[in-house]
């Protein structure tokens, strides 16, 4: 799907000096024939689909999947470090963010809640739209419910307690965490009730049209809310759903997930569209689309090896030696650990068109360096990153995410034994054994610490890690988080309520009321 842009809810007002006779106060205000107004847009089913792009579009910046958000998700994980000369960014996975800088953490929290007010926008209007396609008008619903709640599942995971804002107004009082996962489970619910299976086999505008949300995107997602906040029964329940569906399977090749190469595979649930061809050479740094953006990613050289990016990203060691704990059935290295980082690897491994050994050779520091592979467009048909102009799909959930936090949930229910399954079928695509033969009869606590390691292969760089490490109370385990500290230096900075990002000055000059998460 292409993202538009829309610019239909600006008003201007003409004020007329008139010195003859008298006028009313409301004589004075005049709209201009040539600006769309709010009044006028909301109109017609394809005001409808503008309006939700438009939401989408807020996907799309620096502060969302351009480059911060996966960012703040990556970098204060065990899979990752930094050492950008950039302190707002160094400084993430360091649980030391400025709350008088907001560079990084506060665009985000400003484009989750542009998201939230363009998903309001349909919401409240759409409604008001008479469609002759009955079943059209709950997709756009459907959809604007899915983004709201998208939006609202990063603040409160971020941000704790935010403002949940569900109609158009100028202020919103800061709420609970609570009551903030109670809001995200209502977005889903609602999005999973009225959103089609596909967009295959339907009539309408939007027949065939890639990256819009689905009811399984809405459930899993809807999952996730659950299990974030231990409703592990309901959780259980909802991805069972998905797997039910029916329409998803992993890919055979896991590296088809991180890159140009199978976009919107069988094992999506939900992806950013990025594309070097949709038009405009512009970045979107923030604000309003506009006409000159050119819907690209900016991760790739955020995250690039040293010489072809700005390297403020790599995969911690930790990483790399975890992945080689465990041989695959033919004894040799877990094969993700070539799709997800780039080594010195005996018998040469190629990045950008070159051998990484030959390229370094010079450089004893970055030959015995590693770096990121996932999300670059590494393959030999661009040079570098140089340009900012990635194309790859932001892949924000995957059905191997689904089969393991079902595994998971079943775990964490009683039933530990039907764990293996589920965690056996993300196994069998990299060829590891039978982890019901390498370690049987584990109990629930064995269990738990098993689904961590396997969650960690399968998901380092892709925003999971510190999700999984603050859900599952490892901060607060004094013995966790000394084993946390000797996998990443980094985690030495910890302190208490870091878990948390500050919730930007901004927003506490100009909402009344709002107070600052602890620690900050």
């Amino acid at each position: 799907m292409k993202y538009k842009v829309f610019n239909y809810i600006t008003v201007f007002f003409s004020l007329a000096l008139v010195t003859t006779s008298c006028v009313d106060n409301e004589d004075l205000n005049q709209v201009d024939p040539n600006v769309e107004t709010a009044g006028s847009f909301w109109k017609t089913d394809q005001d409808a689909i503008e309006g939700v792009n438009a939401a989408y579009g807020s996907l799309l910046t620096d502060g969302t999947y351009m480059r911060s958000t996966p960012l703040l998700l990556d970098l204060k994980g065990d899979d990752t470090r930094s050492n950008s000369p950039w302190g707002a960014m160094y400084n993430v996975g360091r649980f030391n963010s400025n709350p008088t800088d907001p560079a990084i953490y506060g665009w985000a929290f400003e484009t989750y809640y542009q998201g939230i007010y363009r998903a309001n926008q349909v919401l409240t209007n759409v409604p008001e739209i008479q469609f002759e396609d009955a079943a059209l008008k709950n997709r756009i619903l459907g959809q604007a419910y899915f983004l709201r709640g998208l939006y609202f599942f990063h603040a409160v995971n971020m941000f704790k307690n935010v403002p949940l804002p569900t109609e158009i107004k100028l202020y919103t009082p800061q709420k609970t965490e609570a009551e903030g996962w109670a809001q995200v489970i209502a977005d889903f619910k609602a999005a999973a009730e009225l959103l089609p299976t596909s967009y295959d086999a339907i009539t309408g505008i939007d027949k065939g049209q890639k990256g819009r949300a689905t009811k399984g995107a809405a459930l899993g997602y809807l999952g996730k809310a659950y299990l974030f906040t231990k409703d592990f029964a309901n959780a259980k329940t909802t991805f069972k759903q998905v797997i039910d569906l029916g329409v998803y399977s992993l890919v055979s090749n896991y590296r088809d997930n991180f890159t140009t190469t199978n976009e919107n595979n069988s094992e999506s649930l939900f992806e950013v569209q990025f594309s070097r061809d949709a038009g405009g050479v512009d970045l979107g740094w923030g604000g309003a689309p506009a006409s000159g953006w050119g819907k690209t990613s900016a991760r790739a050289i955020t995250y690039a090896p040293r010489a072809f990016g700005w390297t403020d990203v790599q995969p911690s060691w930790t990483l790399f030696n975890e992945y080689q704990q465990e041989k695959t059935k033919t004894n040799a290295v877990d094969p993700r650990l070539d799709a997800t980082i780039f080594y010195n690897k005996p018998g040469g491994m190629q990045l950008y068109g070159k051998d990484f050994a030959t390229f370094y050779a010079t450089s004893p520091a970055d030959l015995n360096d590693i770096f990121c592979r996932k999300y670059q467009n590494s393959d030999g048909q661009f040079a570098d990153e140089y340009d900012w102009r990635s194309g790859i799909n932001e892949r924000l959930l995957r059905y191997a995410d689904i089969l393991l936090m079902y595994a998971e949930t079943l775990n964490e229910t009683g039933d530990t034994p039907g764990a293996y399954t589920y965690i056996q079928m993300v196994r069998n695509r990299v060829n590891l054994p039978d982890l019901a033969t390498a370690k049987p009869g584990m109990n629930q606590a064995q269990m738990r610490d098993q689904i961590g390691h396997e969650r960690f292969l399968e998901f380092p760089l892709e925003g999971h890690r510190f999700d999984d490490i603050r859900r599952w109370g490892w901060l607060q385990d004094a013995t966790k988080l000394a084993w946390l500290k000797t996998r990443d230096v980094e985690f030495n900075s910890y302190a208490p309520g870091r878990e948390y990002f500050p919730i930007p000055q901004l927003e506490m000059d100009n909402n009344p009321g709002t107070k600052q998460n602890d620690s900050y």
